[in-house]
């Protein structure tokens, strides 16, 4: 038996014996443990603190579920709504969510003390599409052998590359020592 398919029967027996959901922490209906409620029916209107009982029976009666909204609150706020819209309209609201973050990448770029002229051009091309993109940008220098000597030198390079990049840059991590490697990261203003 393939492990997916042994999973599945997993889950489907824990469903079926303790009655929860396994992938939504909500609770509905029977689940639902304090003894009394703050009900809101399908529209959105409060109905007020009920017991436990009436608010299930109501449930029952209207063919619908019982939803714990919020469970940080006493009484816990329930909602009177099909479940499967329900939680389909939430899920849909999360992908939406989800979907207008805009996730910011630290793009790497390596110079070193040694640098040719067109190099540094080709570097600065890259940088510049980089934050157009709206990425920040870690620039980082290798200090190898008697170069470790030469940190001014290497620190005026990391200088004219940031000058070089325009006004319009934020640089927030100016130029640090870590051993033998120099690191700068910089973004586009806001």
């Amino acid at each position: 038996m393939h492990w997916c398919t042994k999973r599945k029967l997993i889950n489907t027996i824990i469903y079926k014996k303790f009655n929860k959901p396994i992938d939504r922490g909500q609770r509905k209906n029977k689940q639902i443990r304090a003894s009394e409620v703050l009900l809101i029916d399908e529209h959105g209107n409060k109905l007020g603190t009920v017991a436990i009982e009436e608010a299930q029976q109501m449930a029952l009666d209207q063919g619908i579920d019982l939803v714990e909204v919020s469970t940080g609150t006493t009484p816990p706020v329930c909602k009177l709504v099909d479940f499967g819209k329900y939680q389909y309209r939430k899920d849909k609201a999360e992908r939406k969510q989800k979907a207008k973050q805009k996730k910011i990448e630290i793009k790497g770029i390596r110079l070193t003390l040694k640098i040719g002229k067109h190099d540094i051009e080709v570097r600065l091309k890259r940088a510049a599409k980089f934050l157009e993109q709206g990425d920040k940008v870690k620039i980082e220098m290798l200090l190898r052998g008697r170069e470790k000597a030469h940190f001014n030198l290497a620190k005026e390079i990391f200088q004219n590359f940031h000058e070089s990049l325009g006004e319009d840059i934020h640089i927030e991590q100016p130029v640090t020592r870590k051993g033998a490697k120099l690191i700068s990261i910089v973004a586009k203003k806001k």
